[in-house]
């Protein structure tokens, strides 16, 4: 929630000039009535008419009237918003509510209330208030919601105060605004059986480091409230204060999230391009591979890890698994087109680890950059990859190139690799994968992801 308040009289931030800014705030009826009175007052003394002269400087004297008394008008008032919740899905509403208060000791003429909402949003809302008592409060609210995924600001708030006769408006704006996170759509994906789902993997299962004897044991030191049982005689004879075992650490499969995120891979943009389906796939996997109980780490072409907190870019370790979702969802916000053209970076941090599972979304390949795909895999246990054919996509029909190709270079190379067909729902597509692995798990001892 924030706040502003305006004190002594309808004044904001940039109120700063005076009477001459009260001026220029005439409505078209308040200059309409001091042209009026002019004209009158003018044609009064050219015609020499008493009344009319007195008829010409009402009509020119209450616009100037109405400026000042509204420019001296002394009354505060403090606004809120409340925005819930701060981050939705792409096509998931957000409702904003807004509380304006009279904290002045004198009641509030018309007000309008008028909030900055960017475009993707939707239109500007717009509230018009009658008489706010002293110590009164008014509460609206409206309701947002876009198709594209980003970080938005809503406000700052604006606040216009007109007299009774509605001869001049003034607009005061406050500072305070908040951002909607608009994170990318995700999919339910089915709870198929993935490799290395032994004993200690997935689902919140954990195995712990094996201590191979007393003299491997990392000490800490003592903290209230441990168990006395778990003091360390030998190390807190050496260090000179109380030392205890460390706790036994957790330790979870591992699996990668990769996002191809280059421009040239790409063709089309909007809601239903082939690279907001790549980022909602990623999304989707990243947020189901957390909830079985693996680390995730995601990864793009350039190589780095985002958000790129925890060991090696892995969420999930230290972190509750939402927090870490969370974290990646927000990145994924506002993740865009890459300036590289190759893989190779991604390909050698892959090559590096050895992740139990990898999950690849992929846009256009050639030969050069589906080799470098293929020697990704390295040492991890398996390996699926989705290659989209950002053309068929823009066309939006299935066609037979380069893409069918690609697969089955990589298939060659161990991934169980699938042409995403425009439109195409993940779910369907990784119970196609576990469809794959379970034929392949025949073929090979181990099993897995072919």
């Amino acid at each position: 929630m924030t706040g502003t308040a305006v004190p002594d009289g309808p004044r904001g931030d940039d109120d700063r000039g005076g009477l001459r800014a009260a001026l220029s705030g005439l409505t078209t009826r308040g200059r309409s009535f001091l042209a009026a009175g002019v004209a009158a007052a003018v044609c009064a003394y050219v015609l020499g008419q008493a009344d009319l002269l007195r008829v010409g400087l009402l009509l020119a004297v209450l616009p100037l009237i109405c400026v000042l008394v509204l420019h001296r008008t002394r009354y505060r008032v403090a606004t809120s918003r409340l925005l819930t919740p701060q981050r939705v899905e792409t096509g998931t509403e957000a409702r904003v509510r807004l509380r304006m208060e009279n904290v002045s000791k004198l009641p509030t003429g018309l007000l309008m209330l008028q909030d900055h909402v960017p475009y993707m949003l939707g239109s500007r809302p717009r509230f018009v208030l009658d008489r706010v008592e002293a110590g009164g409060r008014r509460e609206v609210s409206y309701r947002v919601r876009s198709d594209l995924r980003g970080r938005f600001p809503l406000g700052p708030l604006q606040l216009r105060l007109s007299d009774p006769f509605g001869m001049c408006e003034l607009t005061r704006s406050f500072s305070a605004y908040d951002t909607l996170t608009v994170v990318p759509g995700t999919e339910a994906l089915p709870p198929v059986e993935l490799f290395g789902e032994a004993a200690g993997y997935g689902e919140g299962r954990q195995r712990t480091l094996a201590l191979a004897g007393d003299d491997d044991v990392i000490p800490r030191a003592y903290r209230h409230g441990d168990d006395l049982r778990r003091v360390h005689w030998r190390s807190t004879a050496r260090y000179g204060e109380l030392m205890v075992r460390r706790e036994e650490q957790p330790q979870r499969a591992r699996c990668t999230v990769l996002l191809d995120t280059r421009g040239v891979a790409y063709r089309g943009a909007g809601p239903d391009s082939a690279f907001e389906w790549a980022v909602s796939g990623a999304a989707s996997a990243l947020v189901h591979m957390l909830e079985r109980g693996y680390t995730v780490r995601l990864l793009t072409d350039t190589g780095s890890a985002i958000p790129g907190e925890g060991a090696e870019g892995f969420g999930g370790a230290v972190q509750d698994p939402a927090d870490s979702a969370g974290l990646m969802m927000d990145a994924l916000a506002v993740v865009d087109h890459s300036e590289g053209a190759g893989l190779s970076r991604a390909s050698d941090v892959l090559r590096a680890g050895g992740d139990e599972l990898l999950v690849a979304f992929l846009g256009d390949l050639d030969e050069e950059q589906a080799s470098f795909v293929a020697r990704a895999r390295g040492r991890s246990g398996a390996a699926v990859a989705f290659v989209l054919d950002s053309g068929a996509w823009l066309n939006g029909r299935p066609a037979p190139g380069a893409a069918g190709d690609r697969v089955r270079q990589l298939r060659e190379a161990g991934w169980t690799a699938i042409v995403v067909p425009p439109g195409a729902r993940l779910a369907d597509l990784w119970q196609q994968a576990a469809g794959i692995r379970a034929e392949a798990a025949a073929d090979t001892p181990y099993g897995g992801w072919a």
